[in-house]
């Protein structure tokens, strides 16, 4: 099973810390894409890329909307090159990188088209662009193949979508068994019992500490936004247990200033035996068990939110740095 780090992008500095996820002994380096909260996700990829030899690299996730298709797949294709072929897309429907220039997630039609439209591009194909042939005329030069494409989901529609067009379909569903497995069916139910399945993955919020209050404490800000992702519209609740609907109902009030924060109106609102069950937190045994579990489950990869440096300082290194030395062992 893969694993990845994710957290926003950074200019000063980002050398120093896809470093340290390389020597950690992370798989992939991704680094989330909203233009009014961090610098330029590719500035800062490409930075990373220099820096590192092995370590893959990709957003997660950029949009359907704030690049044209040619954009977006030209940028990650000239990262490709830049890293020696260890890009990675990950894209979704958006979320704080439009509604801080005041969009609404990408409709699905939409989004199918766009994913459709970059796969053509990263393919070497052409597309008709008002009578135009529009292709990445520089790719038939490339020294390295076609950069794979993850679709980050948790609706079924968006879960089709990842199926019938990428490489790779990530979920973003929490940690819970039950849900994961029911990501997983759809996929297979949307393509046929002999056909051949992307990669699944899985975003995940994790925070290795064995004080438990604490952990939640320090995991409560990022699982706001994912937790919010199963609240918006088109998203689905399959699997979600009872007690649940009404947290659900809450991350739709949702505290846009504070995105991100701990102390967001919706996260605070957060009950911590929902943390507890969404992410995976806890001291380092009780990290690898449910971790495993889901492994078990058919998972190839996963990426993960860890405690934020800018808003936990030394604690949050530290948490990272335990993961990697307690947990990360166990899991690959």
């Amino acid at each position: 099973m893969e694993v990845w780090h994710l957290t926003p992008p950074r200019i000063h500095g980002i050398e120093a810390v896809a470093t340290d996820v390389e020597a950690w002994g992370f798989d992939g380096l991704a680094l989330t894409d909203s233009q009014n909260n961090s610098p330029d996700t590719y500035v800062a990829l490409t930075l990373a890329a220099s820096a590192t030899s092995t370590l893959k690299l990709g957003p997660g996730v950029t949009n359907a909307l704030t690049r044209h298709p040619a954009v977006t797949a030209g940028a990650i294709a000239s990262l490709n090159e830049a890293s020696g072929g260890r890009a990675m897309l990950g894209i979704g429907r958006g979320d704080s990188s439009l509604f801080n220039i005041g969009h609404k997630p990408v409709g699905v039609a939409a989004f199918e088209r766009y994913v459709q439209d970059v796969q053509t591009y990263l393919s070497g194909g052409t597309l008709d662009a008002a009578g135009y042939d529009s292709k990445l005329k520089w790719l038939a030069n490339s020294d390295f193949g076609k950069v794979p494409l993850d679709v980050a989901a948790t609706g079924p529609k968006v879960i089709a979508i990842g199926a019938r067009h990428a490489e790779r379909v990530s979920f973003s569903v929490g940690a819970e068994p039950e849900r994961v497995t029911w990501a997983m069916d759809h996929v297979r139910e949307t393509l046929g019992q002999d056909a051949a399945l992307p990669e699944m993955g899985l975003y995940l919020n994790v925070c290795v500490d064995d004080d438990i209050e604490r952990a939640a404490e320090m995991a409560r800000g990022w699982v706001g936004i994912f937790a919010h992702f199963t609240g918006m519209p088109g998203a689905t609740r399959n699997r979600v247990r009872q007690d649940d609907h009404l947290t659900f109902d809450r991350l739709g009030d949702y505290d846009k200033p504070n995105h991100g924060r701990p102390d967001a109106a919706h996260a605070q609102a957060l009950p911590r035996e929902f943390i507890e069950r969404f992410a995976v937190i806890g001291p380092p045994s009780a990290c690898v068990e449910k971790l495993n579990a889901l492994r078990a489950l058919g998972v190839q990869r996963i990426l993960i939110t860890f405690p934020r440096e800018d808003q936990f300082g030394d604690a949050a290194r530290a948490v990272t740095e335990r993961f990697a030395k307690e947990v990360l062992p166990e899991i690959t």
